[in-house]
């Protein structure tokens, strides 16, 4: 399936109150927590609101960040401190007039308990994850704020100036950032991870970066883009060795010796090709965290757009979850259509989906090829609602098939007028679906060598989707004779309905 900006595969999401459980151990909120129980009832501010100097030491001893080298120890401090302020772990109540009435690091006002880390300490799953998301939306923003070669510069100088001379453009920086996230989202999902395992899941570095700036319609990216893709790499190992903190990522970085080997370690999918597994990990591998799926789901939903979670049809009717599942990948199409045949009796999960599965619009063969696929996850108990359609034009032909496959007795053949339309039927899903071309190519080549005369008959079945299946068949096939005559079968069909209307 092909994912757009507004229409997202589904995820899996653990439950809230797992993720409940993961997020106070993140280390930004873990932080921000233990920064307001350390405040007590009350810490003086300066006027925007920040520790003053010496209780910001004295936090930083409290966070076990004071013997950190440098300046990084005591921003990781004013971070978790911002994240707390910005997610109501933390009130202001800064006196009014203060930002023109005090100078820089002088008292204007105090910093208490709000009432977000009351409900927070009160467990309540909801607001754990509310100011777990806060926090990294924080972070998020800041991250996004950094110049980080100005940074560099500045603090080889020891001279912080430099950062007002970058050229840095934090809304640009900060829609980059979205959009590798976002992006890194659909991997996962296209992939099928599942939110708590410690194996799979994880993109090369190389991979999102080209999907940033690679083309969809480019089959071999040139040098200019390379060379744009590694720049693109190591931007994104920048922001994401200082998102580790968030919780959002789990993250292997760049190797360094890979970065002083080369000036800028180029990656090209023929030099994947050439690459074990380790190897490759050398360029950077990256996957969102549970927390990360679900922070994730809850921005890009925020922003308009679609995206749904496995188990979100678990309560719906059947012609829903079938209308979704042709859309869903096959990993999370099963797992979606068991989550919905989990409450249900067989046999009237089976009545259902054989209802909803009918029809003649363009979705319908579709509808069907996915009843078929959930219908196979039901074991005896169903077979009385596949008895009942044995005799229906559209769903006799997969209820024999049904009950041919577990042995069932007394199943009549179907008549050759029911072979050829489920034949056309089930084409025709598989064209809609947009499934491998070699493979369905090696399926039609399969199926004309397994019936001799098969456009003589295949013409005459009156299936919506006739003609178009066979047309399908004339481009696919590479023998040139039979894509004649799938052709010509094909006007043949256009013809007859034609005449029928």
């Amino acid at each position: 399936m092909s994912a757009s900006p507004l229409v997202l595969p589904p995820v899996r999401l653990l439950p809230a109150d797992e993720l409940a459980r993961l997020a106070p151990a993140v280390p930004l909120l873990d932080r921000a927590l233990r920064l307001v129980r350390w405040a007590g009832e009350e810490r003086q501010v300066d006027a925007m609101g920040e520790l003053l100097e010496a209780d910001l030491v004295a936090a930083a001893t409290e966070l076990g960040l004071d013997g950190t080298e440098g300046e990084e120890g005591l921003g990781e401090v004013a971070q978790a401190w911002g994240a707390a302020v910005e997610t109501g772990l933390l009130r202001l109540e800064i006196e009014e007039g203060a930002e023109e009435s005090t100078l820089v690091g002088e008292a204007a006002g105090r910093a208490v308990r709000g009432e977000a880390y009351e409900a927070v300490a009160a467990g309540d799953p909801h607001e754990v994850l509310d100011a777990w998301l806060g926090a990294a939306e924080y972070a998020l923003a800041d991250a996004a704020a950094l110049d980080y070669e100005g940074l560099r510069e500045a603090l080889d100088d020891g001279d912080r100036s430099a950062l007002d001379e970058a050229d840095w453009d934090p809304e640009q920086e900060a829609e980059f950032l979205d959009t590798a996230l976002a992006n890194l989202y659909v991997l996962m999902a296209m992939d099928g991870a599942t939110p708590d395992s410690d194996q799979g899941g994880a993109v090369p570095l190389p991979v999102l970066a080209a999907s940033l700036v690679v083309p969809d319609e480019m089959e071999q990216p040139s040098d200019a883009v390379l060379q744009e893709v590694t720049e693109v790499m190591l931007r994104l190992d920048e922001h994401f060795r200082l998102l580790l903190p968030t919780g959002l990522l789990e993250y292997q970085p760049v190797d360094e010796a890979l970065i002083e080997e080369e000036s800028e370690p180029e990656f090209s999918q023929a030099a994947a090709d050439d690459l074990d597994p380790e190897e490759i990990s050398r360029y950077g591998l990256v996957k969102l965290s549970p927390l990360g799926v679900y922070g994730m789901r809850e921005r890009l939903a925020d922003a308009g757009a679609h995206a749904p979670a496995v188990g979100d049809l678990a309560d719906g009717p059947a012609v829903d979850l079938l209308d979704a599942l042709t859309e869903y990948p096959d990993h999370v199409a099963r797992a979606e259509a068991e989550l919905w045949l989990e409450g249900r009796k067989p046999a009237e999960a089976a009545a259902e989906l054989l209802a909803a599965a009918r029809g003649d619009d363009p979705g319908a063969p579709g509808r069907r090829l996915i009843c078929q696929q959930t219908l196979a996850l039901l074991g005896a108990e169903a077979e009385p609602a596949l008895r009942d359609v044995l005799d229906d034009p559209e769903l006799g032909g997969l209820a024999r098939v049904w009950l041919t496959e577990r042995g069932a007795a007394d199943v009549p053949p179907p008549s050759a007028a029911m072979v050829f339309w489920l034949t056309i039927d089930t084409l025709a899903a598989q064209l809609s679906a947009d499934d491998d071309a070699e493979l369905l190519g090696e399926l039609i080549r399969d199926l004309v060598a397994r019936h001799d005369g098969f456009f003589d008959a295949a013409w005459r079945v009156d299936h919506p989707a006739t003609a178009d299946v066979l047309e399908a068949m004339g481009r696919l096939h590479p023998d040139r004779k039979i894509a004649k005559d799938a052709r010509k079968a094909a006007f043949k069909a256009r013809s007859r309905e034609g005449a029928a209307g």
